[in-house]
Formats: C-alpha cells, sequence, structure tokens
C-alpha cells in the first residue's frame, strides 16, 4: 500500500485516472492515496487509521475513535443551557409525586425521545402519561389546545421531546394555563425563544461553543444527557440512598435507534452512542425493540444500517399512515404479545406507505422537467399523503443531487404540509426559517439537512422564487464539489470477508461519517442483468483470476446500467461502491455494492 501525506499537492488526485466515469463524476481520494496491489493482509491497522483520519480525526486522537464510548466522549449535561434547570424541575417533580406527561413527535426521534423519558421516569419510580400528536389531524410540534387540555387532567409538568423550539403561542398557552413546560429539542432556534420552565437544545442561538458543537445530536441524544443530569441531580440530594438508580447505559438502544434513524451525524458523541447502543440492542432486553427486530427477519445482532433502513421505516410507519402512539407503546411496554402485535402491525402499515409512496414518486418526478434551472426542486399536489412526503423528497434529492421538497395539498383548507430533504452544504432548515420570517409560511422549521413548514398554497410560487434566490450560489457551489469518494483501490483478490471486517472496524457509518467507498478492478463483465424492479447484477472478473458479485440498486435505467448491460464486450471497467458480506451461503463472501463504474485503460 502507498500512502501519500493528506498535505501533498496530489492527495486530490483522480484515482485511477477516472476525470469522467460512466455516471459523469470524477473519482477522488477521500484523503491519502490507497492502492493495494492485493488484499489488505497486514495493512488492517494501517486502513483503520487512515480511515479515521480521513473522517476529521487527528493523528493523535484515533484510539479514542476506533473504539467509541461514552467515557471518551459524554459532556458535562451542565454545560448547556437550561439543563441544570431542566434537570432539578424534573428531580422535584419526581420527589413530590407530581404528574407529568411527555409530548412527544410521531418519527422516530420522536417516539425514542418519548420513551427513553419515560423509561427513565419508571426507573425513578414516578410513572408518566404521554401525548403523540396525529401527524394528519394536528401536525408537527405541540398544540397550545393540547397542551392546556392536558393541564386540565392534572399533568403540571410537560416534557416536550423533538418539538417545541419554536412553538411561541402553544407554549404561551400552556404557562397561561398554569403548567410548566420544559422544551427537549434539537431543531433550529429563532433568537427570541419562548416561555418555558426550560429549553435544553444545543441549537439555541445563545448557547456556549461547547454546547453548541453538540448540534448535529438528535433530540434523543438531547434527552438522554437530561437523563443523566436528572440522575445526577437526584443522586446529590440522597435520592438512591434508599433504592437503586436506572440503569442508564440500557437506554442506548433507544437512543441509537433515534439517531440513525433521524439521520443525525455520526461523529463525535453520537459515533459513541450507537456503538454502544447496538451492543445493548444485541442483548434484546428491551422487549418491544426485540419483537421489532424479529418482525425485520433480522436474525443476527443488528448493525448501524438495519437502525435506518429496517427497525425505523416501521416504527415511522406508524406515525406516517397509522396510528401515531405506535411506536412509544411498542418501545415502552412490558407485554411480550402486545410487543409482538404492535411489531407486526407496524410491518404491515410499512408495506402500506411502500406502496403511497411510490404513487406520490411517480407523481411528483413528474414536474421534475419543469423544473431543470432550479436550485431547489418544489414539487407540489393535491391528494398526496402527507405521511410519505419527506421520504419522496429524499428520493428525489438523491436521484437530482438537488435539495427537494415535496408539498402535500388540501384543497379545501388553501394550504400544504411540506417536508424538505437537502445537499451537504446547503442549509434547508435556516432557508426555511427565513421565508416563515419573510411572511411565506403558516409555520416552519427544521435542521440543515431536513425541514418542515405549512404554507398556503397562494403562496407557492413566491416560496419557489425566494428559495432559489436564496440557495442557488449555495446548491451551485455544493453541487461543483460532487465528485465520488473513494477510500481504497484494490483488485478483486482483495475483496475479502476480511477486508469487511476491517472496515467495519471504522463505523458505525452514517450521515457526517460516511461508510467507506473502494474502487475495484479493472476487471470484465462475465454476467450482467436486472433483478427485481430495477437492480443491475453482475458477476466480474479481474486480471487476477478471481471472481466477485456485485449489484447496483434502483439503477437499471442509468447509463451506467446500459453500458454495462449491453456494451460491455471487450472492454475492461473499474467499479466503485461499498463492501457487504454476503453471508446466506454455507461460506461468507464479499460482494460490492457499486454506485459507480469507469471505464479502464
Amino acid at each position: 500500500m502507498a500512502t501519500r501525506p493528506l498535505s501533498s499537492p496530489d492527495a486530490r488526485a483522480c484515482v485511477l485516472g477516472v476525470t469522467q466515469s460512466l455516471s459523469g463524476r470524477a473519482w477522488h481520494w477521500r484523503g491519502g492515496n490507497m492502492e493495494l496491489a492485493g488484499g489488505p493482509a497486514g495493512l488492517e491497522r494501517g486502513i483503520l487509521a487512515q480511515l479515521l483520519v480521513t473522517r476529521g480525526v487527528a493523528a493523535d486522537d484515533i484510539e479514542r475513535h476506533a473504539k467509541p464510548t461514552l467515557r471518551g466522549f459524554l459532556p458535562d449535561p451542565s454545560e448547556f443551557r437550561d439543563m441544570d434547570r431542566a434537570a432539578e424541575r424534573i428531580a422535584a417533580a419526581v420527589l413530590s409525586g407530581e404528574k407529568v406527561t411527555i409530548y412527544g413527535d410521531y418519527d422516530v426521534d420522536g417516539a425514542t425521545s418519548a420513551a427513553l423519558m419515560i423509561e427513565l421516569l419508571r426507573g425513578l419510580g414516578s410513572d408518566a402519561d404521554y401525548y403523540i400528536p396525529d401527524r394528519l389531524l394536528e401536525g408537527y410540534g405541540p398544540s397550545g389546545e393540547a397542551l392546556v387540555k392536558l393541564a386540565e387532567q392534572g399533568s403540571s409538568l410537560i416534557v416536550t421531546v423533538d418539538c417545541g423550539a419554536m412553538a411561541h403561542e402553544a407554549l404561551a398557552m400552556a404557562k397561561k394555563a398554569g403548567v410548566d413546560v420544559i422544551v427537549v429539542d434539537h431543531h433550529k432556534c429563532a433568537a427570541e425563544l419562548p416561555e418555558t420552565a426550560a429549553l435544553v437544545n444545543p441549537n439555541r442561538l445563545d448557547e456556549s461553543d461547547l454546547a453548541a458543537a453538540h448540534g448535529h445530536l438528535a433530540a434523543v441524544g438531547v434527552a438522554f444527557l437530561l437523563a443523566v443530569a436528572v440522575v445526577r441531580t437526584l443522586r446529590v440530594q440522597g435520592y438512591f440512598e434508599q433504592r437503586d438508580e436506572p440503569d442508564l447505559m440500557g437506554l442506548l438502544d433507544l437512543v441509537a435507534l433515534g439517531t440513525v434513524a433521524d439521520v443525525a451525524a455520526l461523529h463525535g458523541l453520537n459515533r459513541a452512542f450507537v456503538a454502544q447502543g447496538l451492543k445493548v440492542l444485541a442483548r434484546r432486553s428491551r422487549i418491544g425493540m426485540a419483537a421489532l427486530i424479529d418482525a425485520s427477519r433480522i436474525t443476527r445482532p443488528p448493525i448501524a444500517s438495519d437502525l435506518g433502513f429496517a427497525l425505523g421505516p416501521r416504527i415511522n410507519a406508524g406515525g406516517r399512515i397509522g396510528e401515531s402512539t405506535l411506536g412509544v407503546r411498542l418501545l415502552t411496554t412490558r407485554d411480550p404479545e402486545e410487543a409482538r402485535a404492535i411489531a407486526e402491525q407496524l410491518s404491515q402499515l410499512n408495506e402500506e406507505r411502500r406502496a403511497i409512496e411510490a404513487a406520490v414518486q411517480e407523481a411528483a418526478e413528474a414536474q421534475l422537467s419543469g423544473q431543470h434551472n432550479m436550485a431547489v426542486h418544489v414539487l407540489a399536489g393535491s391528494g398526496w399523503h402527507p405521511g410519505v412526503i419527506g421520504i419522496v423528497a429524499g428520493r428525489i434529492k438523491e436521484k437530482t443531487g438537488k435539495p427537494a421538497i415535496v408539498i402535500a395539498q388540501d384543497e379545501g383548507e388553501g394550504t400544504g404540509k411540506g417536508s424538505g430533504r437537502s445537499i451537504s452544504g446547503v442549509d434547508l432548515g435556516a432557508a426555511i426559517i427565513a421565508a416563515r420570517e419573510a411572511g411565506l409560511l403558516v409555520a416552519g422549521g427544521g435542521h440543515a439537512m431536513a425541514a418542515g413548514l405549512t404554507i398556503p398554497n397562494d403562496k407557492l410560487s413566491a416560496f419557489i422564487e425566494f428559495l432559489d434566490s436564496r440557495l442557488a450560489r449555495d446548491v451551485e457551489r455544493a453541487r461543483a464539489g460532487a465528485a465520488m469518494a473513494l477510500d481504497l483501490s484494490l483488485a478483486p483478490g482483495g475483496l475479502t470477508p476480511d477486508l469487511c471486517e476491517t472496515l467495519e472496524a471504522a463505523g458505525p457509518y452514517g450521515v457526517g461519517w460516511p461508510a467507506p467507498r473502494v474502487a475495484v478492478g479493472p476487471v470484465r463483465i462475465v454476467k450482467a442483468d436486472i433483478v427485481g424492479k430495477d437492480h443491475l447484477r453482475i458477476i466480474a472478473s479481474g486480471n487476477d483470476g478471481r471472481s466477485f458479485k456485485a449489484i447496483a440498486f434502483r439503477a437499471a435505467e442509468t447509463e451506467m446500467a446500459q453500458t454495462l448491460l449491453h456494451r460491455h464486450q471487450g472492454r475492461r471497467f473499474h467499479l466503485a461502491g461499498r463492501v457487504k458480506l454476503d453471508d446466506w451461503g454455507a461460506r461468507p463472501a464479499a460482494e460490492l455494492h457499486f454506485e459507480d463504474a469507469a471505464l479502464a485503460e
């Protein structure tokens, strides 16, 4: 392996000389050049160190990041504004036996955050009620009417999780009704904060630098820090002299699921949350989580991608097209039969969601032809199900390489509910907040990569122009720098189960901590066909006589697929993508989930 210093002039040189692949991209090294003539035997530690360094880890901090633990990354919760105030208020409620209600959101981050707070209070001997709004009838965030009703039903303390940072009017109503509200959130805040008993959010504009550095936390991560602070507060007050402390580490399965499913950046503390949370998941100690794993047909210990592609979508399906409380009920139940029934119901809802999503996506994509010159794709339609618009926005963003917002319009109400997904380098949440402040939206907010909004139908054109004007340069700059970033180049003989294990050691992977991509070649195509609806499957063979299987998902209609299917005779290619372990057969083998291909010289 030849490794060049990251600061060398050619550190960003095109990999294998690929300046334009079959998908039109250049291939760049993510950091230094790592070309392996054969397998990685004996080089595992060097590869691991290189993977960490190219993801922003300082050379003298590799050991801490190689095995991320809470001890190595957890900050002092008191560094966050209002954290101690929130902890003291919850501790007081526990000591006095007050009725507490957790007000959550209907997505995975909201469900796991609510479940975490409920489990914390149970562990402290104080049962809590919960309230999850209906996506279609109530929409996102706390409503004043719901908060007042909870107060009238006896709740003297309400804790909102994954929502509330921008709910000025609703929280003012709650205060007038005489109920204390603690907001635990991670969405962007305005300069003027709502009236609360405490507002814990690393994305407050007045946060300290240390706390603001944790702005990438999902709401469930913020809730875990609050749980640490609450237990510490009660410990100081002698609460545990006659009782056991709750097992906070046992809550990390919830934190891992919410963090990955909310597409939070997996660096720093979030990597520790997920790495340790996966260990808790493997123990299957939470009845509802075990049922969810079984319903997802996962027979091995879950990995990070399972949280995003198997467990998370099922929890989300309840809030998207079913009953909003299903996720919290599943994650907090003590009844195995109830857990099994809810998990099966969520799996069925997830199948229904896929069908609805496909119909909305087809209708939304039909509008793309008229928006080639727009910086942000804004697609709107009447009758589209609001529960799937976020997923469709994400699909369109991936297809076009531009931020996308999908809006489900209600002609009777004269408004639309929208959900957006962005690309790296384009802060969509800030743009949505600016549009709201400009009077173009009824409501709106979010974070850099995702946002939600409510818009009058007659403001749609003005909104599209506003976004195009505000974000055009950011989108152009982000897209201009787009290239396939590669970590490793090797011959087919190096594609082994051992390599899979070496690459996984630098995980868990996700947003902000990208899974390694490798280039394999040169190869000739032995066989190519379409499997499923639109997946390209090939068998490739290299100059070293080694062959392997590779698959490109949802790629059948691409130029790359057409070349590999019909125009590969007499040609050799390099393939680029992610190495995966195929353990279905008698003997595990490495395969390539490829995303791009290029002609080999």
